[in-house]
């Protein structure tokens, strides 16, 4: 790697506590958009690479936590069971996709005045293990 260039990207991860634990993050709103797509919780859990239980668990601890449903769900049986975002989750997925445009918005721009998207090769950074100018410090 030394002497290799290669471009810095800025990764992040944001999601929403209630009361300091996990209520909801990117995954879950996938999951909520596939819903709204295939109208079924077992058939967006599959489309997100999420088993059925788990999309289950997620949705039952983001309501929860947020204090409002945001699916609503019919049981299977012999009829087919069914699933479609109600008026809270439509308004949710709303919401925090516009927030997640700003954030992401926002952190390339903080990105871009810190590192002004510059080149940078090993020589270029800080050394590890000897100081920090390979001195021997």
């Amino acid at each position: 790697m030394h002497g290799q260039e290669y471009r810095l990207a800025i990764r992040h991860k944001v999601w929403l506590d209630a009361g300091g634990r996990f209520a909801v993050g990117d995954g879950g709103t996938d999951l909520l958009r596939a819903i709204d797509a295939t109208g079924s919780v077992r058939a967006a859990a599959r489309s997100v690479g999420w088993s059925y239980r788990h999309a289950l668990a997620y949705l039952d601890n983001a309501e929860r936590m947020l204090r409002r449903a945001l699916v609503e769900r019919t049981r299977g049986g012999q009829e087919r069971g069914g699933a479609r975002l109600n008026a809270d989750g439509r308004d949710f997925l709303r919401r925090y996709s516009r927030f997640r445009r700003k954030t992401q918005a926002a952190v390339r721009s903080l990105y871009r005045a810190a590192f002004g998207g510059a080149r940078w090769s090993a020589a270029d950074g800080p050394r590890r293990g000897r100081g920090a100018r390979g001195s021997g410090d």
